[in-house]
């Protein structure tokens, strides 16, 4: 039986996958080496339940469960989750496993597979991302949009058309939609429907839809089958455009035209358009009932020729000559012979212009002057092009009688630009003053007033109006004197020309270009708190150790993470202070916004507050530029003062008014600026007899050691040392490209009995050292290199576990060491170098013996 194991075994080590086997109740005995090389851990750490480890933590409780209960039921098991790579990376795998029965259908083995599915979740979460992007496409169409089944069932729409009807998905889904159809246009709507559902042939029908407030608007009602591989449709997409404008452009068109064609037939008066490079020539209709032919006759120059009087023949043919060559106005009366021998007289007037195609062309009037003058009428049509063009530009024109102190002259367009109803006639100067905006209308008055004073002064002005239903609109005006043969101003004329969409459309795009700005700004500040991140990536990844010291203070962690409490991280050099203050980052609700560290004592004292609260461009020789601080770097998220007992006393005051009312001034500015950033301060000092000899000050002391933690030294954690120890052979050896079968029990035992005074830090830089030096599979340390401190340890005063037997002798070797160093603790002339104990060591034992040093200062 073990010699068929092993064989399997032997198969599943060479399976090109990552596969491990499980004893029946679950806990893992094999993984073979694909495994095992992927996750970087050894088979020793992963067996049992030691692969816990290599599942990311949300997942762990979710994936126990499944996998317990299949154990527990002999069904097969199926999770997706995140697994840890050797480079730490955690990346999404399927893992499956199956049991093995024996005859009596009792599970003798599990075995199972890892298979990375990283890709397929991250087309996914692009899917998904994908599918949002095109819902807010289609709520961003100019248009109602929505999909129906194949039988013309609503399934989507989109919020267009959920605030036309005032409706939700559902109450559409129950609605029937004929009732917003006008009755007039329900047939052919319907009709329409049913034919393109018969037919398979796109829908696209203009029609009257009733708005939640019961206006009917003219829409275009487009509707395109969508169909599957065997090309039976499946849905319909339907799109919806507002088209009540151009309808009402279209009524207002035919109705113009209408007008005019009876106009022409009342006043005897038809018009033509002469294209000179084609030659076209249009007629109107009453253009063909002038020269009495039908209107189907094809109508050349040639053909007018024919029917112009002879002894007129030659002066029409040179001017049409010369009309073409100079392309110049033209008005003229001529002769027509009929073919019945009538004769008529015509006047004929051109205009030369540029057709959209950017070709010269000629429009005219041809006036029947035989029985009245044409001139009236050619007045109004130029007229109409003009109220054309002032509707195309929103410009309204106006005249006003010195005489008369009145307005003598409004357009069409100027009437509704005011919104004044021409068939009340010229509004007077008070109601026309109460339509400007009240804040304008000293502006305006005073305006025209300077025009007038200056014996007839152009002027332009930019105001606003409101309008009776409570609309503001934006005008420019201008104003140009008009003078009468004895140079004198009779009147004024100008225009009044409606800006609002301009002004709307500059102030949109002032907002737009300050939104950029504010997001280049953050985007500034978030790329220099990132690169400043990268510069200062602590010595660990991640926290190792699970003695009860370190328990204690990750269990601080927790407590606090979630407040914006400022924490006071206390402890011995080299003990990761840091390490734990990004653990506290991590694990509040600031974690995705930037976590900044400053070292204090690694700042020029000259420069610190520049560093921290940034500077104005010149606040000092060399700022050639404006200048961030951190605290402005790390505007909602942390920031962790290291060393914060280093700050200069002028520091410290501006750090508290930091904490005491969120906001500081750059060096060199004035203005106050406030940020919303959580404090987090570290120091292997004593601060508390800094405050009492007044190098730090007690208020800030106070605020910053809210929620005090202090990191126990790596003395005080033997339980963690071999697996720190474990943790940096690892990590150096992957970095190195080396791989070490097992650690030197001789370098364990001298790992477990070495005090460590240098923590942590210490311990990173022999096993760095070391790693570097093995040349074998093999990890040991040379003793030499502990043996020093350890002699040391050997000859060296009481420590503080001995001192701590005999509290009348451990205060009489403290008290004897600060008389010699004259109360200085650090140093190298120290208490604490005289002891060989760490500085915050001795300064611990001292407050806990309550020795005053500043009586020994003197002694």
């Amino acid at each position: 039986m073990q010699e068929s194991d092993g064989q399997t075994f032997q198969i599943i080590d060479a399976v090109p996958t990552l596969a491990w086997s499980a004893r029946p109740d679950g806990s893992a005995d094999f993984f073979n080496l694909r495994w095992l090389e992927y996750t970087g851990l050894s088979a020793e750490q992963a067996l049992g339940w030691g692969w816990k480890v290599a599942i990311h933590p949300d997942d762990l409780a979710h994936m126990l469960k499944g996998f317990q209960d299949a154990v527990e039921l002999g069904k097969p098991f199926e999770a997706e989750g995140r697994f840890r790579r050797n480079d730490g990376e955690f990346r999404w795998f399927l893992f499956r496993a199956s049991p093995l029965h024996d005859e009596s259908a009792r599970v003798v083995r599990w075995y199972g597979t890892n298979t990375e599915i990283e890709d397929r979740k991250r087309t996914e979460d692009e899917l998904r991302s994908n599918e949002e992007s095109f819902r807010l496409l289609v709520d961003t169409i100019p248009g109602l949009v929505c999909t129906m089944s194949a039988g013309g069932e609503v399934e989507l729409v989109n919020r267009r058309i959920l605030d036309y009807f005032d409706m939700t998905l559902e109450e559409l889904k129950r609605w029937g939609t004929n009732d917003a159809v006008h009755p007039d246009d329900r047939p052919n709507a319907l009709a329409s429907w049913i034919h393109s559902f018969e037919t398979g042939e796109p829908y696209d029908v203009e029609l009257r839809n009733r708005r939640a407030d019961g206006v009917y608007r003219w829409h275009n009602t487009r509707a395109l089958p969508q169909r599957d591989e065997t090309g039976r449709i499946i849905r319909w997409s339907v799109l919806v455009t507002d088209i009540d404008e151009r309808k009402k452009a279209e009524e207002n068109l035919r109705r113009s035209e209408a007008y005019l064609a009876e106009a022409q037939k009342l006043s005897q008066t038809g018009s033509f358009g002469w294209a000179i490079s084609s030659g076209e020539i249009y007629w109107s209709r009453e253009t063909f009932r002038i020269f009495e032919c039908d209107p189907t006759t094809k109508v050349t120059l040639e053909f007018i020729l024919q029917r112009t009087h002879p002894e007129d023949r030659s002066a029409v043919q040179q001017l049409i000559e010369r009309i073409t060559r100079e392309k110049q106005e033209f008005d003229y009366e001529q002769r027509l012979l009929l073919p019945d021998g009538s004769i008529k007289y015509l006047r004929v007037m051109g205009h030369p212009s540029r057709a959209p195609s950017g070709d010269f062309e000629f429009v005219g009037a041809v006036s029947d002057i035989t029985e009245s003058r044409r001139a009236g009428e050619a007045l109004s049509r130029s007229e109409g092009y003009l109220a054309d063009a002032q509707r195309v530009t929103r410009t309204g024109s106006w005249a006003w009688n010195l005489e008369t102190k009145q307005n003598v002259h409004w357009s069409q367009e100027h009437y509704r630009i005011f919104g004044f109803d021409p068939a009340e006639g010229i509004p007077t100067d008070e109601m026309f003053i109460q339509r400007i905006h009240p804040e304008d209308r000293d502006m305006v008055v005073g305006a025209f007033d300077r025009a007038l004073s200056r014996d007839g002064a152009e002027f332009e002005i930019d105001y606003r109006i409101v309008l009776p239903e409570g609309g503001t609109r934006y005008i420019c005006s201008i104003g140009h004197p008009v003078f009468n043969s004895s140079g004198d101003v009779s009147e004024y004329i100008g225009t009044a020309m409606d800006v609002t969409e301009q002004r709307v459309a500059k102030a949109a795009l002032e907002a737009a270009f300050e939104q950029i700005k504010t997001l280049k700004e953050q985007l500034y500040k978030e790329n220099v708190a990132l690169r400043d991140e990268v510069d200062r990536i602590s010595m660990f990844e991640e926290v190792v150790g699970n003695s009860r010291a370190l328990q204690a203070v990750l269990s601080r962690v927790i407590k606090v993470a979630p407040t914006d409490s400022t924490v006071l991280i206390t402890g011995e050099t080299g003990t990761g202070k840091e390490l734990i203050a990004r653990a506290i980052h991590k694990q509040s609700p600031r974690s995705q916004r930037a976590f900044v560290s400053v070292n204090c004592a690694a700042l020029a004292p000259s420069l610190i507050s520049s560093e921290l609260f940034g500077h104005e461009k010149g606040a000092f020789t060399g700022a050639a530029q404006r200048r961030l601080g951190r605290f402005e770097l790390a505007d909602g998220g942390t920031i962790f003062l290291d060393e914060v007992g280093e700050l200069p006393p002028d520091t410290q005051v501006a750090l508290l008014r930091v904490l005491q009312e969120r906001e500081f001034e750059r060096v060199g500015g004035t203005r106050p600026i406030q940020v919303d950033v959580r404090v987090i301060a570290a120091t292997n000092r004593n601060l508390e007899a800094a405050k009492a000899n007044g190098t730090f000050r007690s208020d800030l002391y106070y605020r910053l050691n809210i929620f005090p933690i202090e990191v126990p030294p790596l003395r005080e954690r033997r339980d963690d040392v071999l697996m720190l120890l474990e943790y940096f052979v690892h990590r150096f050896a992957k970095k190195a490209g080396k791989q070490f079968r097992q650690i030197d029990k001789r370098t364990l035992e001298l790992f477990r009995s070495y005090d460590w005074p240098g923590n942590i830090r210490e311990l990173q830089n022999v096993v760095e050292r070391s790693v570097i030096l093995s040349s074998d599979d093999v990890f040991c340390v040379d003793e030499a290199w502990l043996s020093s401190d350890a002699e040391q340890s050997s000859s060296r005063p009481p420590t503080s576990e001995e001192m701590s037997k005999d509290s009348n002798c451990e205060r009489q070797i403290i008290e004897d060491a600060l008389t010699k160093s004259r109360g200085r603790v650090a140093g190298p002339n120290g208490a604490a170098a005289q002891l060989r104990i760490h500085p915050s060591t001795l300064e611990s034992k001292i407050r806990s013996l309550k020795i005053s040093k500043d009586r020994f200062k003197l002694g």
